[in-house]
Formats: structure tokens, sequence, C-alpha cells
């Protein structure tokens, strides 16, 4: 019975911990104009650029602008908070405070899920205006944006793991890595038209799952069986959250 108790005392310390730091992002950082840029206008000038001059109908364009918005909205957070503590000195005092790395991870985490989720109603909203998109199930909706959010905000915090001061560093290796995850996801071109390559490397991206999941909410043909892309998004985000923790506390023992 008394480990029961310590065991919920710990979960509620970590998590009291876990939303400390994602008031703290929200206060210091959502309006922050390299979060705003990589996170809002990015993806939305990307994409057009990417429709022009070609012949698809507007509310087709609709479910891949939700899911580039929450993929740039929620990985963006991570890279660009964490270096701009460790410029500013923060990182150090947050650390030696009695909030557990567990908790500190978790918080950043929630930012860039609150922040993609949030975000990626304005291309919805839009959408549902500007073309004829509608939503056919709002439950595939949700689970594509909140589960998507959630994993692409881990893969985020992993890669803020290298011990850089400048964002801009961390931004150059995120943007490495989240193109090409983005190019064979299926968002401009749909996965059953792709190339024979590509297909196979589909899936390795969480993109791929979150968008499938929006997709058919728009009331689009799913690639993946109905329950494969939560599953997988669920996957992605164990994985990613645990190389970030091994990640983050390797650097944090070399005190860097």
């Amino acid at each position: 019975m008394t480990a029961h108790i310590k065991n919920a005392q710990s979960w509620g310390y970590h998590a009291h911990g876990a939303f400390i730091i994602l008031k703290k992002n929200i206060l210091l950082y959502y309006l922050k104009p390299p979060v705003l840029i990589f996170g809002v206008l990015f993806p939305v000038f990307f994409f057009l650029a990417f429709k022009m001059g070609r012949p698809i109908a507007p509310e087709n364009i609709v479910p891949g602008m939700v899911a580039m918005a929450v993929w740039f909205t929620a990985s963006a957070v991570g890279p660009l908070v964490t270096p701009w503590e460790r410029r500013a000195k923060t990182y150090e005092r947050l650390i030696a405070t009695p909030v557990s790395l567990q908790a500190i991870l978790a918080g950043d985490v929630l930012s860039g899920l609150l922040f993609g989720a949030c975000l990626s109603v304005i291309p919805v909203i839009l959408g549902l205006i500007l073309t004829d998109a509608c939503i056919h199930n709002m439950v595939f909706l949700i689970m594509g944006i909140v589960l998507g959010a959630i994993s692409f905000s881990s893969l985020g915090v992993l890669l803020a793991a290298p011990p850089a001061s400048s964002p801009s560093n961390i931004m150059l290796l995120s943007n490495l890595v989240r193109l090409p995850l983005l190019f064979v996801s299926g968002i401009f071109l749909p996965i059953a038209e792709m190339p024979f390559w590509a297909r196979w490397v589909a899936p390795a991206s969480p993109l791929s799952y979150a968008g499938d999941l929006i997709r058919i909410s728009f009331g689009h043909e799913a690639y993946f069986p109905l329950w494969l892309s939560p599953l997988m998004l669920v996957f992605f985000t164990a994985v990613l959250m645990w190389g970030a923790y091994k990640f983050h506390r390797r650097w944090r023992a070399k005190g860097l």
C-alpha cells in the first residue's frame, strides 16, 4: 500500500513539473518569431509553392495543409526552446531545479503538442470556409492531429538533444530529418502513386500515418489499415521519447 502511495506521489510530482515547464514555454516562446516562421508560415508557403501549376482541386489540398501544419508546428518547439535556453544560460538553472529530466522533456513534448494541435485548427477552418472540403469523420481528424502532434513533438525534443547553443544549428539538423520524412509521407503525392522504393520508405515516417488519418477524416481513401495508423503513432511516440531521454541524459552527464 505504501509503495502504491509513493508511486502515485512520484507520478504527481513529475506531472506537476511537466505542467510548470509547459506554462513556462507558453509564456516565453510561443510567440517568438522563429517559432511562428518555422511552425506556421514555412509549411503554408511550402505547400502553396508545390500546388501552383498543378491541376489539384482546392478541397484536396486541405488534408495535406492540416498534416503539414501539425508536422512543422509540433516539431518546431523543441529544437528552438532548448538551444535558446542553453544560450541564455537558463538551461543550467532549469536542470539544477528539483525537477526530473523526464518532467522537463514531458513539458517540452506537451508544449509542442498544444502548439501543433491549436494551430492546426487554422487550416481546418480556412479549408472548410474557402473550399468545398468537409469533415466526414471528426474522430479520425482529432486522432490524426493529437496523436500526430505528440509524436512530432517527441521527434523535435529528440532533435534538440545535441548540446548546441544556437537554434540555427539545431534547426539545420531538424530540417535534414524533417524534410526527407515529409517528402516520403504521401503529403504531396499519395503513397499508392509513389515509386516502389518510396512506398517501402513511407512507413518509416510518422507523418505518413497522421496524414492518412487526416485524409480519412476528409473522406479520402486510406492507404494503411484503420487500426494501424493510431498504433504506429503511439509506437513512434514511445520510441522517440525513449531516445530523447537517453540522449539528453547522456549529454547532461557530460555537463553539456
